[in-house]
């Protein structure tokens, strides 16, 4: 929620970040340090590297990474505050917490491998029960997506092309994940045309059944490869991270942070 929360923009924008797109580059990438857009693009993996490139210009000049980092813990905070209002200082946001919590330090075993999650992973723990919870569903989704961009590299998938097939299933509009990641018309179509090639991609754009295998196999793969995160996770602690971790979404959510169908389409998916 905290690439759309609009406290987390204001908390940039006073900071001197006005650029939509520079707000999210560098908050996200601020555990790393003031690196240069070249490691962001390796990092995030599947955005237009002019576009991470046009919206890094300067970042650091304007804003330190220490700086940033506090904008959006301060928007985290506001952003959360409101969502979970009267839930604040309830016995089950403090639970979800120590669960997540607990689910995030098992992660920091073996950090190897996984740059993105490594620089938040060295970022201190906040006391608040929602802001921990907060820092270790991002440390949690981090470790994930470190894995996920392995797998994709080494299954010989570009950025783009791996958004075209997430396209394909139809979980996710295609055109939105093109504009988002802003991929011009020419390379979004060449890496079509790739996949079609490899026969990934049918003649109407879907996914042929080699490609509805692979992308199955690749999303097993990287759960295996998130499941030290949660391996130690009692019964009852992974039930309630679940089922309490699916409310305080619905409050994000109806709290107006997350885009609304994206974000139905989660909770939904994280109760079955």
């Amino acid at each position: 929620m905290i690439y759309f929360a609009p406290e987390a923009q204001a908390a940039y924008a006073a900071l001197g970040l006005t650029h939509h797109r520079t707000g999210y580059f560098a908050s996200r990438s601020a555990p790393m340090g003031a690196v240069p857009p070249e490691v962001v693009i390796a990092t995030f993996f599947n955005f237009y590297p002019p576009l991470v490139r046009r919206a890094l210009e300067g970042a650091w000049t304007i804003a330190a990474p220490e700086r940033v980092l506090e904008a959006r813990y301060e928007g985290a905070d506001r952003a959360l505050r409101r969502a979970f209002g009267d839930a604040l200082g309830s016995t089950d946001l403090a639970t979800v917490a120590r669960i997540a919590r607990a689910a995030a330090l098992a992660a920091t075993d073996d950090v190897s491998g996984r740059p993105l999650f490594a620089g938040h992973a060295a970022l201190p723990w906040p006391d608040e029960p929602h802001l921990v919870l907060w820092h270790a569903q991002t440390l949690l989704r981090e470790f994930r997506g470190d894995g996920h961009v392995a797998l994709l590299r080494a299954e010989g998938l570009s950025g783009v092309e791996a958004l075209v097939v997430h396209g394909a299933t139809g979980d996710v509009p295609d055109v939105m994940l093109q504009s988002s990641r802003a991929w011009p018309e020419g390379e979004w179509h060449a890496a079509v045309d790739d996949l079609r090639a490899r026969g990934v991609l049918d003649a109407s754009g879907a996914l042929t059944e080699l490609g509805r295998r692979r992308r199955a196999e690749l999303e097993a793969q990287t759960d295996a490869l998130a499941m030290p995160a949660y391996r130690d996770l009692s019964a009852d602690d992974a039930e309630q991270l679940v089922q309490l971790g699916r409310r305080c979404s619905r409050m994000v959510i109806d709290a107006g942070l997350l885009p609304v169908g994206a974000a139905t389409r989660t909770v939904d998916e994280a109760g079955q």
